[in-house]
């Protein structure tokens, strides 16, 4: 079943052309790469799937919704989240704050509005049994991967690659049925890509389908179910990877092609 799908989606920049009529897929329950080599529109695909940015045409459909141009917040409330390439935690609160922030818009009413009103009439007692559940629901992500005794420790003062897994704990604390990851391992060394591997498949056995952009070809081959390639914002191969690194437009597009 797909999921998530962009229709002939095109993005421009004045004359530059990010993303050229690109129809991409990503399936309930699987796990999706989207790769090329720099510059070939990935991020650019994300962010107009992600309400980060407008496509000049085409859509973007979730679960059979047509959601083209909406914003990113209300695309959250769909069931969509992501990281970025740039980690983007907030340094100086702690590791379990940064997850409760990223649960905060679940509390009261999901209506933003009607969710104003109703913390202006809620009792102190109210808000606080509210707070009680966002912060064991932060515990519970943090115990998932492995850094709860961590929960303390200001976001700044973790190693890098709990950092990473800080971000992912933070974009699942909204319940996503789709979690979007820009390039997740970008300088992770290999014991700990090799655990964030594990980390994306255990997110996936959990029901959260996976979308991730990534330049670590072994991390790609090895837990995706599916992969998009794009070339110069087109798309030129979508399929699995035993399929994929037998292209010979991919092939080329990765390693040029030999002048006769």
């Amino acid at each position: 079943m797909n999921l998530l799908e962009t229709e002939n989606l095109t993005r421009t920049y004045g004359g530059v052309i990010a993303v050229n009529d690109v129809s991409f897929v990503a399936e309930k329950g699987l796990i999706t790469g989207l790769i090329g080599p720099n510059g070939a529109g990935k991020t650019t695909l994300f962010n107009n799937m992600t309400g980060l940015d407008l496509p000049t045409k085409g859509k973007v459909y979730f679960e059979g919704k047509d959601i083209t141009g909406w914003n990113s917040h209300n695309i959250s409330r769909l069931g969509i989240s992501r990281t970025f390439q740039n980690i983007r935690l907030f340094s100086d609160m702690s590791v379990v704050e940064n997850v409760m922030i990223g649960r905060h818009y679940m509390t009261g009413n999901k209506d933003h509005k009607t969710g104003r009103l109703k913390n202006m009439l809620n009792s102190y007692f109210r808000m606080n049994e509210e707070e009680d559940i966002m912060f064991e629901n932060a515990i519970k992500l943090l115990k998932f991967f492995g850094i709860a005794n961590l929960e303390q420790e200001l976001a700044r003062n973790l190693p890098y690659g709990h950092q990473r897994e800080l971000e992912i704990a933070r974009a699942l604390a909204s319940e996503p049925k789709v979690l979007f990851l820009d390039e997740p391992a970008a300088g992770m060394n290999p014991q700990e890509t090799e655990h964030l591997m594990a980390t994306i498949r255990k997110i996936r056995d959990t029901g959260v389908s996976v979308v991730l952009i990534e330049h670590d070809m072994k991390l790609v081959m090895n837990i995706c179910d599916n992969i998009t390639v794009l070339n110069y914002g087109q798309m030129i191969a979508q399929g699995t990877p035993h399929e994929i690194k037998n292209n010979s437009l991919v092939i080329e597009a990765y390693l040029g092609k030999d002048e006769d």
